[in-house]
């Protein structure tokens, strides 16, 4: 119980007061044995753990950051080479368009001279034929105008080239007057 002095103030029995220092220093003594250190060991724990997931996600970021700059890295190469094949590929799309066209070009001329010796040979064939119709019709000609016979090969074919040639000079010389006429028109 409480007792008052006489000044008023308020008194505690000594006893008592020894009793709760005891129990106090006693609560206190396992607090600090046992309580505490748990507490502290706890607190401890948390904190590695804190830091430990931090130093674990400065590292998952480090690591990201360094597969991110490796990816950025394989990206860049693989554009530079799919510039490099689209490049190439161009190049011998253009390579194989110049063949073609060398190769048709090559072709057109091979079939152009072609034609043109056919030409050129049927043209011969038409000269032979005709110079060799043409001089029988001028011997058989020549034969009724004369009154003699034409039937000498030699004399037959010296008569028929002599007018052939004649027939060429004359067709020659037309050529040429017609040209200078062109040209003095177009002057």
């Amino acid at each position: 119980m409480t007792h008052y002095s006489a000044e008023g103030a308020l008194s505690v029995p000594t006893g008592e007061l020894i009793i709760g220092l005891i129990a106090f220093a006693c609560v206190v003594a396992v607090l600090l044995k046992f309580v505490f250190p748990k507490m502290e060991q706890t607190f401890a724990e948390r904190r590695d753990a804190i830091e430990g997931g931090l130093k674990r996600a400065e590292e998952a970021q480090a690591q990201a950051q360094a597969a991110l700059e490796h990816y950025n890295a394989q990206l860049a190469d693989a554009r530079g080479e799919a510039a490099q094949i689209r490049e190439n590929a161009r190049a011998e799309a253009q390579r194989i368009v110049d063949e073609m066209r060398e190769s048709a070009h090559a072709e057109a001329q091979r079939i152009t001279q072609r034609g043109e010796d056919q030409l050129e040979a049927q043209r011969r064939q038409v000269v032979a034929d005709l110079r060799a119709e043409i001089g029988q019709l001028s011997v058989q000609l020549a034969g009724r105008i004369v009154g003699e016979s034409m039937e000498d090969d030699d004399r037959r074919r010296g008569t028929v080239d002599r007018f052939l040639d004649e027939m060429d000079q004359m067709s020659g010389a037309q050529a040429a007057a017609v040209a200078a006429d062109e040209s003095t028109v177009s002057s």
